[in-house]
């Protein structure tokens, strides 16, 4: 069984962030599916230790409206919520939370906040790559790699 990263996951309203900390991960794969499953696996180091994630989000996805960016240190994901509101925490389950799974205090808005959002959201979703174009199909090998969209490394 494999690792899990650290995640650190912030929201509003209409969206989700989740960061996904993994420097130097290889072939990340990342799902995403409409019930609010969110899957992801890459390795890591000389020995390829592998790190998996396998969450059923709070609520609903809009898978084509949501966003990911893979860079060196992490993967960031813009994830749109089918219905506008506040989640009263990322997971579906209850109870605590996986130790690996902490609160983004950068991104973080409280809902009673939501006129300053705007000084917090000012980066580029347009640079970022649709899900859509990116998921991992289930019959994909796990040694075929992770298919990246074209301009992914422009």
């Amino acid at each position: 069984m494999g690792r899990h990263p650290e995640v650190k996951w912030a929201q509003r309203s209409e969206k989700v962030f989740v960061t996904v900390e993994l420097p130097d991960a290889k072939g990340p794969k990342v799902k995403l599916e409409p019930e609010g499953k969110f899957t992801f696996s890459a390795t890591v180091g000389p020995d390829n230790q592998e790190y998996i994630l396998d969450f059923e989000l709070f609520d609903k996805i809009n898978v084509q409206e949501s966003k990911i960016s893979i860079g060196l240190r992490n993967v960031f994901c813009v994830l749109q919520k089918a219905e506008t509101g506040w989640w009263k925490r990322l997971l579906k389950g209850v109870g605590k939370p996986p130790p690996y799974l902490k609160v983004d205090w950068n991104r973080w808005v409280d809902e009673d906040e939501v006129g300053e959002e705007s000084k917090l959201d000012n980066f580029d979703l347009e640079g970022m790559n649709d899900f859509s174009n990116f998921n991992v199909d289930e019959a994909d090998s796990d040694d075929e790699g992770m298919r990246f969209p074209v301009g992914l490394f422009a």
